[in-house]
């Protein structure tokens, strides 16, 4: 039974710039993922192109192209990722560019999956009907159109798969969703029909278990933290997949980390809504069905997925302004680091009110004693060593920002005592980026699909 190997080296953008390279070259694999997008980072990204038409994607993995492509044309590794954000032509001209300069043109084919960025459509969508109600709220897309700052579909895996069956080796994609990054190779090597949703359900759960990295692996793992072994050098998380449907999650040898049973449970429950109803573009995956058990050290199987037909939408992640925010904070010392935290609060709201200032919310927490677990049960200690005051403010009235932000720091002086560690300066207005779901038919949009030669 054939298995092929997907090793995923990155679970957002600003997660480790070597960890894809340590998964290239500390062991045999056939795949390399990357998932770098989040909702926010779709604005983000459109914004940098908004002021350079050529940005717009994670500069990050081109620099990583140019350090493993020799690596990669050798032992024939093809590479997955999201990088492409809101301009994944610019990132696959990037990548070409790179494969030039390294002496590797006409070696290297570059997929590219775009198609997913429908900001230039919304108005056509709306005259036509086309709510894009928001999920939650149900209002019409309509009544936040004027702030919308990037709308994308997510695609799915059997676009990525669309662009390996053309002979691309670097797939370079846009909002796809981040399961869709591993179930693409097991479509395209397997030759998964697309109304096979067991298999597809399976491929789907795989790229859910490793899309967060390391967080499989012992990161962020609650059980037994403290006996990690070796999470300086911890390893990524890596697909042993069978055409079958079943797999296998492991990591390289001679890595950090751990995978066991329990610690795979921790990242199965990550953005789980009803565990029956994973949807996804390509399937609805039943997380109640899975089978785990341990494998051997450091690797558990996957068994008896089930899988329902997908739906005849595709979500649509759209991002729009809503205000601004600011966000300060003090730190108060011993004695009574609590009570003057308390105090400098009272005194910082009393002059906010005496300027006249207009906030939608205002928001105070004691970090130190409330604001990881909320209020204690009973009073906090008196000897607590010290306290972080962090106060947040948000208005569509940008000026009342601006000037709350003048209003922190002088609290050093003309405040409570023993402010120390006041390092980070004074505080920043910044436009809230807002998150706005909805559906779209499928009928509607239509990926792009396209192999360049380097």
């Amino acid at each position: 039974m054939k298995t092929i190997r997907i090793a995923n080296g990155q679970g957002f953008w600003g997660d480790s710039l070597q960890a894809p390279i340590e998964q290239v070259r500390r062991g045999p694999i056939d795949y390399l993922t990357l998932d770098y997008l989040a909702e926010i980072t779709m604005s983000i990204m459109q914004k940098q192109r908004s002021r350079d038409p050529r940005s717009g994607y994670a500069r990050d993995f081109v620099a990583m192209i140019e350090e493993v492509l020799p690596d990669l044309v050798e032992r024939n590794i093809k590479v997955v990722a999201n990088a492409g954000g809101v301009n994944p032509q610019a990132c696959s001209d990037a990548v070409v560019e790179v494969a030039r300069r390294k002496g590797f043109g006409g070696k290297v084919r570059i997929g590219i999956v775009a198609g997913d960025d429908i900001m230039d459509r919304l108005d056509d969508f709306i005259s036509r009907g086309v709510e894009l109600k928001n999920l939650e709220t149900g209002e019409p897309l309509a009544s936040v159109r004027s702030r919308v700052q990037s709308a994308n579909v997510y695609f799915g895996g059997r676009h990525i798969s669309e662009a390996l069956d053309k002979g691309g080796q670097i797939v370079v994609a846009g909002r796809v969703t981040d399961t869709g990054l591993s179930l693409g190779p097991m479509i395209h090597e397997f030759k998964w029909p697309a109304d096979d949703w067991n298999r597809l359900a399976a491929g789907t759960i795989a790229g859910h278990t490793v899309e967060c990295g390391a967080q499989c692996t012992g990161g962020n793992c609650l059980i037994d933290w403290e006996s990690i072994p070796d999470m300086a050098d911890i390893g990524y998380p890596i697909i042993e997949a069978n055409p079958d449907g079943t797999f296998v999650i492991t990591k390289h040898d001679g890595t950090g980390g751990r995978i066991t049973v329990p610690s795979i449970k921790e990242q199965l429950l990550y953005e789980m809504g009803d565990p029956r109803e994973y949807i996804t573009p390509d399937c609805i995956a039943d997380f109640t069905t899975i089978q785990l058990e341990q494998d051997g050290t450091n690797r558990v199987r996957f068994s008896g997925i089930k899988g329902r037909p997908a739906t005849e939408f595709y979500k649509v992640s759209i991002s729009y302004s809503a205000g601004w925010k600011a966000v300060g904070s003090l730190v108060y010392a011993w004695p009574d680091a609590y009570k003057k935290a308390q105090k400098a609060d009272r005194v910082l709201r009393e002059r906010l009110d005496r300027l006249g200032l207009k906030f939608e919310k205002t928001y105070s927490e004691f970090v130190g004693v409330d604001a990881c677990h909320g209020v204690l049960a009973g009073p906090p200690s008196p000897e607590i060593a010290e306290v972080a005051l962090r106060v947040a403010v948000r208005s569509e009235d940008k000026r009342s920002v601006e000037r709350f932000t003048r209003e922190v720091a002088p609290l050093a002086l003309n405040g409570p005592p023993t402010v120390t560690g006041f390092g980070a300066g004074r505080p920043k207005a910044e436009e809230i980026i807002a998150y706005w779901p909805a559906l779209i038919p499928k009928s509607e949009v239509q990926a792009q699909i396209s192999v360049i030669e380097a």
